[in-house]
């Protein structure tokens, strides 16, 4: 097993000049400038980061994490009332062990919500399989327009650190609107993790079981609101080494997915993570911001070397590859 790091090296990227411009950045801008080059240091580097001054309120994620330990809390008869099933297009409640990484049942129970499909949608073939409404739980009170105001929110977020990337990779910044990112799929996960705990005689040398095992994100743009007092997270290096990331007051963790690494042409390589929970109960609620459902995805012109296409990554259609890991991620 790689050697555990005591602490995280991921960089704090203050992104307020992004946020401070009305609609598309200014590259110009000596403040979005120095922000550009540190996202495209990180995404190089670790694929990973901290992001601060993001414009979403405190308030706002705390009652987040609050509301999500509430439904946890709940007996199970009464998270079961939004069981996910194949019939509720994979949206719902899943119990502890009922998600699956790479052939091992994850340690968390969670709640799945997707992007809902209008009938006329042009996707709407292809995303067949997800056709349902949201479930939303009736406890606790307000879940769903606290959660609802929440996914506002963090789209705009997400579309702002987007546009600072499509500068670092050199392109406009708006490289990722139109056909690729400009009607975003999204997908909210709400995961309780519980601790961990070693039984007498268990084998050390083992993997350690996870919460989450080892993975990389097959979307475009995670960002995680975690609990401020558990360490869990982990992240492997270009070393090979696991980090642990240590959560920061007030700020997003950020990682890059499969979907920009083939974008960008393997400039930015999605990272390994998983989740190793050996603490008390933690929750973690990732948002994943998605290309179009229907996006054709290949390298971008401008992450292309010299003449000609000399792409090394593989072009995917983004709803047939996302619909094919939902259907593989349940036991």
């Amino acid at each position: 097993m790689d050697i555990v790091t005591s602490s995280s090296s991921l960089p704090i990227i203050d992104i307020g000049p992004l946020r401070k411009q009305p609609s598309l950045l200014d590259p110009q801008d000596l403040e979005v400038e120095k922000v550009i080059k540190q996202l495209d240091l990180a995404c190089k580097e670790m694929g990973f980061f901290y992001v601060k001054n993001h414009g979403v309120s405190d308030d706002l994620m705390k009652e987040i994490l609050y509301a999500s330990h509430e439904f946890f809390s709940l007996d199970d008869d009464e998270k079961a009332r939004i069981k996910m099933t194949s019939s509720t297009g994979f949206r719902g409640y899943q119990k502890l062990g009922l998600n699956v990484t790479q052939g091992h049942p994850d340690q968390h129970e969670a709640i799945d919500f997707f992007k809902e499909f209008e009938l006329q949608d042009p996707a709407a073939l292809l995303a067949k399989p997800l056709m349902a409404p949201n479930q939303w739980p009736a406890h606790p009170k307000g879940f769903q327009p606290l959660f609802e105001q929440y996914i506002v929110e963090m789209t705009d977020l997400a579309r702002s650190i987007m546009q600072g990337i499509a500068l670092a990779l050199g392109g406009p910044c708006d490289a990722f609107e139109g056909k690729r990112a400009g009607n975003p799929f999204w997908i909210l996960r709400v995961i309780g993790y519980p601790p961990k705990i070693d039984l007498p005689g268990s084998d050390k040398d083992q993997e350690p079981e996870a919460g989450c095992a080892a993975h990389t994100d097959y979307g475009l743009l995670t960002l995680v609101n975690q609990d401020a007092d558990v360490t869990a997270l982990q992240v492997k290096n270009r070393d090979g080494e696991w980090l642990w990331v240590e959560p920061v007051a007030g700020a997003f963790v950020v990682n890059i997915g499969d979907m920009l690494k083939i974008w960008s042409n393997g400039i930015y390589p999605s990272t390994l993570h998983r989740v190793m929970n050996q603490s008390k109960y933690r929750v973690s609620v990732p948002f994943f911001y998605e290309p179009n459902f229907n996006a054709y995805v290949e390298p971008l012109e401008f992450c292309i070397p010299g003449a000609g296409d000399n792409s090394t990554c593989v072009p995917v259609i983004y709803g047939k590859h996302v619909v094919t890991k939902v259907l593989t991620n349940f036991g």
